[in-house]
């Protein structure tokens, strides 16, 4: 990444409706940590900002769901979030939330500014409207079937099984999350951002960074293809920042009940928020450089489920208002998945941080994440691999190396000894930190977390080998100036590791510094020098502590237990209750199970995962669209015989039409067809 005269990193807003779990940390806030601690210790002009994000649907159905006002969720889930995060070592420069005034009002002056430049367009339309909630219902709170890959459970803005972007009257079979009601079309007036009359100039701006995560670009490029849209920007909601009322007066439009979109106010966020660590510097505009000088690298660290919103939506609002600068860069990770299922927070299927830290230290998870963040594909967290990882690679690597180095030296010499030998297995060792150095920091700049990561322990490794191969506690007596000079040697890599851990595990960093009783701090050193000799002959070294304590079986298997006790109320929970969903012989002969044969198979154009099937019935020919992409190339399914719904209501799924479902049985995450054992003639009756 090119230099820059200064950095402005933020990490996605979390929701204020809930804790933070594991699948979140990996996602958009440890590795905005650990790039900006690095910046730090390369002496880099950086502020790094983060905050609750308090509005949206979000909140609302929290509030619904536990019975109380918006406003006592936000006030409950803040201080715990911003806890957590303290907690684990995120070093936020400020950490804010959308529910203060200047946010308030920063966006409200940005909605006013992009109307005065005349980009809203305002149209008035049908919307899902609850008719026993007496409410136009917003775009979470509709649920029904996703178009595109058939999930049953998709938002009105976003299905969370395919990722796709969707709006309420997309969905299948939509009903209100409040009453379970079937919604109603009725009309209502919104404000608009012309997505589609912006595409040109989002197209050259993406296209001048092709350094971006092939991840990222893929999915905006996919955006690209299918046209950008107009998007609303405002919704009819009772919690959120309003429409400037003077602009809606100017416009001619009612704004009663009319709130700012929370993906319009939500990247504000990041403004407002740089403005109050302003204000707290005493240089109230101070945030002014970081936000609108092209010297500065704007980053954005997020979850891939986020993408469009910070490589579209937001740049496009940015562009609207004029005099801001564009990422620079969004370097958004894919999912984190447990012990190889999805976070399920509505289940209790996850890791919470602030439970995590009540029973173990925040450096081992923080390796463990950064060592194996899922960047270009989804990612997987186990206890067993987190007990691996603390045990052999964190206890028996870096903090064996450290507490070998100093015992020996508080044993047998009066502080750090000095080193008056040369030979070329020292300068090896000098060597290894400066190219680890050099090497983990192009890494951190290229945003390639885990192998930032793997390079810190191979030094760490490299550091043993040369304490093993020097082997102090036979030249003490044999070879004196040689064990005098190797245990210098190995006291300057402690420094030198302590640097270079800052980043990845700042509290064994800082550990490390102050048993070597050095001014400051770690985290405050500097990253181009870490090579050097900075420890002087008779510095002495402090009271020793283990940095890490190994963790024994039964503690780990403390944790599974908990995750499988999850897993096995969910399955109770589903299961069929006795009689209640039992179904009668009567109602199952009305459906109409057959054999078909597939005739044709293609991909559905903009859908990863759909392929449409040409099938024959025996006495009819019918189209039917599968999930089976992932799991079959269209040439395998061809002349298959397979079972189909033949009775099933037509369905318009992504723009094509499915005239029937064809069985399959779900293995794991795969899918595999329901096929006769042998051949038979299509359009047989499965008995």
């Amino acid at each position: 990444m090119t230099d820059k005269k200064r950095y402005m990193l933020t990490s996605a807003l979390p929701y204020a409706n809930g804790p933070i779990h594991l699948g979140h940390l990996a996602g958009a806030y440890l590795p905005g940590d650990i790039y900006a601690r690095y910046c730090r210790l390369k002496k880099r002009d950086v502020v790094y900002i983060c905050g609750s994000d308090e509005h949206g649907v979000a909140i609302q159905i929290r509030a619904r769901k536990d019975g109380v006002s918006p406003r006592e969720i936000i006030d409950k889930y803040h201080p715990l979030i911003k806890d957590s995060f303290e907690r684990v070592g995120m070093s936020f420069d400020y950490y804010g939330r959308t529910s203060a005034e200047i946010h308030h009002k920063t966006s409200q002056d940005f909605f006013r500014k992009v109307a005065a430049n005349d980009h809203f367009l305002i149209k008035s339309e049908e919307q899902l409207f609850d008719p026993k909630a007496n409410m136009f219902l917003a775009d979470r709170f509709v649920i029904g079937t996703c178009p595109n890959c058939g999930f049953e459970n998709a938002y009105g803005d976003q299905c969370e099984n395919c990722g796709v972007a969707l709006s309420p009257k997309e969905l299948i079979k939509p009903r209100s999350t409040i009453t379970d009601a079937s919604p109603e079309l009725r009309t209502t007036t919104h404000w608009y951002l012309p997505l589609d009359k912006f595409q040109g100039d989002l197209e050259k701006y993406i296209g001048s960074h092709p350094e971006w995560r092939k991840n990222v670009l893929g999915q905006i490029g996919s955006w690209f293809k299918s046209g950008l849209q107009p998007r609303a920007i405002t919704r009819d909601l009772s919690w959120g920042i309003d429409v400037p009322q003077d602009v809606a007066e100017e416009q001619g439009v009612d704004a009663s009940g009319k709130k700012l979109y929370v993906w319009f106010d939500a990247p504000i966020g990041y403004i407002s928020a740089t403005k109050e660590w302003a204000a707290l510097q005493g240089q109230p505009d101070a945030w002014e450089p970081y936000w609108k000088d092209e010297e500065t690298a704007l980053i954005h660290f997020i979850g891939k489920d986020n993408i469009v919103f910070h490589c579209l939506t937001f740049p496009a609002i940015l562009m609207a208002h004029g005099g801001y600068v564009l990422p620079e860069n969004v370097p958004a990770n894919e999912f984190l998945n447990l012990e190889g299922n999805k976070f399920s927070t509505s289940r209790n299927y996850a890791v919470w941080l602030n439970d995590y830290l009540d029973r173990f230290d925040p450096d081992p998870l923080r390796y463990t994440l950064a060592i194996g963040m899922p960047e270009t594909k989804d990612g997987d967290f186990s206890w067993k691999e987190f007990q691996s990882r603390h045990n052999n690679e964190l206890a028996d690597v870096l903090g064996n190396f450290v507490n070998r180095t100093f015992t020996f030296v508080k044993k047998y010499y009066d502080g750090v000894p000095e080193a008056t030998t040369h030979e070329d297995f020292d300068q090896e060792l000098f060597d290894a930190i400066d190219s680890a150095q050099r090497e983990i920091g192009e890494s951190l700049d290229a945003f390639e977390f885990k192998k930032a990561t793997k390079r810190l322990m191979e030094l760490g490794r490299f550091a043993n080998k040369y304490f093993n191969d020097r082997e102090p506690w036979k030249t003490r007596k044999s070879d004196p100036e040689t064990c005098a000079t190797s245990l210098n040697n190995c006291v300057q890599a402690t420094r030198a590791l302590a640097v270079l851990m800052s980043p990845f595990i700042p509290f064994s960093a800082e550990k490390i510094w102050q048993m070597l009783q050095l001014d400051g701090k770690a985290a405050e050193a500097e990253w181009d020098s870490v090579a050097e000799r900075h420890i002087k002959p008779g510095q002495e070294i402090g009271e020793l502590v283990i940095l890490f304590q190994k963790l024994e079986d039964e503690v780990i298997d403390a944790e599974i237990s908990r995750l499988n006790d999850a897993l096995k109320d969910n399955e109770s929970e589903e299961a069929p209750q006795e009689e209640d969903n039992l179904i009668s012989f009567e109602d199952f002969q009305t459906v109409d199970l057959r054999t078909a044969k597939v005739l044709e198979a293609e991909a559905v154009p903009k859908a990863k995962r759909l392929l449409k099937l040409q099938v024959d019935l025996g006495s009819e020919k019918r189209q039917i669209v599968a999930g089976l992409a992932e799991n079959y190339q269209p040439e395998e399914l061809i002349g298959k015989t397979v079972v189909v719904v033949a009775n099933l209501k037509p369905a318009t799924i992504r723009g094509v039409e499915s005239q029937g479902m064809l069985l399959a049985v779900k293995e794991g995450k795969d899918l595999v067809i329901v096929s006769p054992e042998k051949d038979v003639a299509p359009g047989n009756s499965v008995a």
